[in-house]
């Protein structure tokens, strides 16, 4: 047994004061005996195995600060436990801790060491056999030893013997009954307690899922709100276009009605109707696009476009936000280019990332500043590009 052991013990028992030096070893008491630089079990920090004289100076002088303690040993010439080794290891030799993962028990050590040596005249002991925990008539023979077959509940009554599966099962020609194969798993799983469960596991205490519920709705009906207004921007397009022309037409209709009906046929088809730029067959497909620059500082916004086009009137954009107008997403303006009466529909926008490939088609007139930033999300190239792609939409 390690030498550890037996200064623990006495450390234990308070009886440090037996331990005593005798030349090159240590005895404890007058029952064992150790070389002073025999190594014990207690591995340092540092990755060495502490001899019992450093062992048993320390356990003796452990009051002592460690700067005294460092002095003291170096003085009798004994080498010295590590400051961070000194709590744990007196820990554990005084009994506060049954192990620690310093400790590393060598078979050599174990040689030597007997709490109750036997007496002279006794026979040496027979060679102990070793215990090996796959062979199973090691185990048959524990079971016929010390159980006898009536007190195996789980068995009934019967002779044991194991099996190549390592199932223990009654031996043939002993009196059998239902049940008789023996399943250590399900004996072992029947002491189990459950600690959690798969819902247990999912349970998160302070955890509260609400408010991710909240925000993705918002998300949600924001989104769908965006899409709703630019719905609802291209039917106020187009109806804004269509109402123009039926006022017209009755106008017109109104204007000729007291005249023959010759007359007002002729008059009605030589009165030429506004012409409506309008294409497509869709809500807002068709519809020509403005973009405008979607910096604040800028003169012309989408706050202020739609006075500035339709009305010629400019109106700053810092009046109309703190007027309490909100930032839309498109604005429509309309806009009669002619005396012939020709009336045209624009959407205005200051997002250009938002536009699709083919949106990029409808777009006719461009408010820009000039800077190279503003032109980050477009799908072309440099300005000459832009410049030609645009002037042909214009023409």
């Amino acid at each position: 047994m390690d030498p550890l052991l037996a200064l623990r013990d006495f450390a234990m028992r308070g009886e440090l004061e037996k331990i005593v030096r005798a030349g090159e070893e240590f005895r404890f008491g007058g029952d064992y005996a150790f070389p002073c630089s025999a190594e014990t079990a207690y591995r340092s920090k540092q990755g060495g195995l502490y001899t019992l004289e450093t062992l048993v100076y320390y356990v003796k002088h452990h009051q002592l600060k460690h700067t005294e303690y460092l002095q003291s040993a170096r003085l009798h010439r004994v080498p010295t436990v590590t400051l961070p080794d000194r709590k744990p290891l007196l820990d554990y030799l005084l009994g506060r801790v049954a192990s620690s993962d310093a400790i590393d028990f060598v078979p050599s050590a174990i040689d030597g060491y007997h709490p109750h040596p036997p007496p002279a005249a006794a026979p040496p002991p027979g060679p102990i056999e070793e215990y090996r925990p796959d062979d199973p008539s090691i185990l048959v023979a524990a079971v016929r030893d010390d159980a006898a077959p009536a007190t195996i509940a789980t068995a009934g009554v019967g002779e044991m013997e194991m099996d190549v599966g390592g199932e223990a099962r009654v031996a043939d020609g002993a009196e059998k009954g239902p049940g008789m194969v023996l399943d250590y798993v399900s004996m072992i799983r029947v002491l189990e307690r459950p600690l959690k469960d798969r819902e247990t596991l999912l349970e998160c205490r302070n955890r509260d899922f609400y408010s991710v519920l909240v925000a993705s709705t918002k998300r949600e009906e924001e989104r769908q709100r965006i899409e709703s207004q630019q719905r609802k921007d291209g039917l106020v397009a187009k109806t804004r276009l269509i109402g123009a022309d039926d006022h017209h037409r009755t106008a017109v209709i109104g204007y000729v009605g007291g005249a023959g009906g010759a007359e007002a046929d002729h008059h009605h088809d030589a009165v030429p109707r506004p012409k409506m730029l309008l294409r497509g067959s869709k809500i807002g497909e068709g519809v020509p696009i403005i973009l405008v620059p979607s910096a604040f500082q800028t003169l012309i916004t989408i706050f202020n476009v739609k006075e500035f086009l339709e009305d010629g009137v400019f109106v700053p954009s810092d009046v109309k936000v703190k007027g309490g107008m909100a930032k839309p997403e498109c604005v429509t303006v309309q806009k009669k280019l002619s005396r012939d009466r020709l009336v045209a529909a624009y959407e205005v926008r200051d997002k250009p990332s938002v536009l699709k490939p083919e949106d990029w088609d409808r777009v006719v007139a461009v408010f820009v500043l000039g800077k190279e930033w503003q032109f980050k999300d477009w799908p072309f190239k440099d300005h000459v590009e832009i410049f030609n792609k645009k002037m042909s939409n214009d023409r």
